[in-house]
Order: C-alpha cells, then sequence, then structure tokens
C-alpha cells in the first residue's frame, strides 16, 4: 500500500499490532509505523489536550526501518525529539 493511500484513509494490508502510548512531557505519542513492502516508515502521532480539546499532529518521516519494533522506538524517539524543540506550537 502507497503512502499516499495511507495517508488519505487508505485500509491496512494487514492487521498490525496496536503499540502502546507514551506519556512524555504532557503529550501523548503513538508510534504508527507502517509497512511498506519488506520495510517499516516511521510514523507516530502526537495528541495533547488543550482547552478541552484534543490536538493531534502525526510525524510521517522518510526513514525506513527493516524491524516492526526498531521502528516503533525510532519513531517514538523521533516524536519526543519533535516535543522537545516544538512543545504546543506543532499543532499551530
Amino acid at each position: 500500500m502507497s503512502l499516499l493511500s495511507r495517508l488519505f484513509g487508505g485500509k491496512r494490508e494487514s492487521a498490525e499490532p496496536e503499540s502502546a502510548v507514551i506519556d512524555y512531557e504532557g503529550f501523548r505519542v503513538i508510534p504508527e509505523p507502517m509497512k511498506e513492502g519488506s520495510v517499516w516508515r516511521l510514523c507516530a502521532r502526537i495528541e495533547k489536550e488543550i482547552d478541552g480539546e484534543t490536538k493531534s499532529h502525526r510525524v510521517i518521516r522518510a526513514d525506513t526501518l527493516q524491524g516492526r519494533d526498531q521502528a516503533v522506538e525510532v519513531s517514538i524517539n523521533k516524536a519526543k525529539q519533535m516535543i522537545d524543540e516544538q512543545g504546543d506550537a506543532l499543532f499551530h
């Protein structure tokens, strides 16, 4: 499945295990690596409750890794880095 079809609501080819939600600096990080052929693309969702509304930002990178577990770990680290650098500005 192509990256564009996933971005615009394409169905997943196979059931992928859910990843744990990570609480970090008041944000929620949900790793969602995407299977593309034999590799996994880095992807995570960052959420935060602001003024009673859940704001969400999706992180998708060109980086690919061979294993899902490694992609989950690197996706979490990239999301944390973005939180550290941008904070609430992620949602503007």
